[in-house]
């Protein structure tokens, strides 16, 4: 008689010693080897050598294509992003430029201003040229310091510089002497 088999284990089998197949169990736990199938190390006997498995490789293709893409990306944006920074830096300093330069104007159209009073017109010629009203007497006050200056120069003789034809000569004449042994 064949055997047979129900499916997934369901059922009574009949192997053909007559005998009930054992239930299927799972086993969690660590496999146990009988005794007499043990071979002892030292016996002689053939001992399992043990097979390395091959290692995974490190990256897969698909990593490879992966980061070459990555870098090519990256290589790619490199110099557009530079310029973008580049250029970004050069628009903050023409706006730094642009707001001294606003100052400067804002400054010179209060200046403008100012000489468009006839007071300050007065004020600035008789600082600037010593403009004086007719009627009025002017008097020019000179600073004691500076006149102490000047009176200690022109006591003092200075040296006169030597002319230029002067010195010319002299060096013609030397050049015309006899070397003296």
């Amino acid at each position: 008689m064949a055997e047979r088999r129900t499916p997934s284990g369901q059922g009574p089998a009949r192997r053909a010693g007559g005998r009930p197949t054992p239930p299927r169990t799972r086993n969690t736990g660590p496999i146990r080897v009988p005794a007499a199938r043990r071979t002892p190390s030292g016996s002689g006997g053939a001992a399992a050598k043990r097979t390395e498995a091959p290692r995974p490789r490190a990256l897969t293709g698909r990593a490879t294509v992966l980061i070459a893409l990555v870098v090519a990306l990256a290589l790619a944006y490199t110099y557009p992003v530079r310029v973008y920074l580049k250029q970004e830096a050069e628009i903050a300093e023409m706006e730094r430029a642009q707001a001294v330069q606003r100052a400067e104007i804002a400054e010179t159209a209060k200046t403008l201003e100012k000489w468009n009073d006839p007071e300050y017109l007065r004020i600035q010629a008789r600082e600037r040229i010593f403009y004086v009203r007719p009627g009025e007497t002017p008097l020019l006050v000179v600073d004691d310091k500076d006149r102490a200056a000047r009176t200690a120069a022109e006591q003092t003789p200075a040296a006169a510089p030597d002319r230029w034809y002067d010195t010319l000569w002299s060096s013609v004449q030397a050049a015309n002497a006899e070397p003296q042994d």
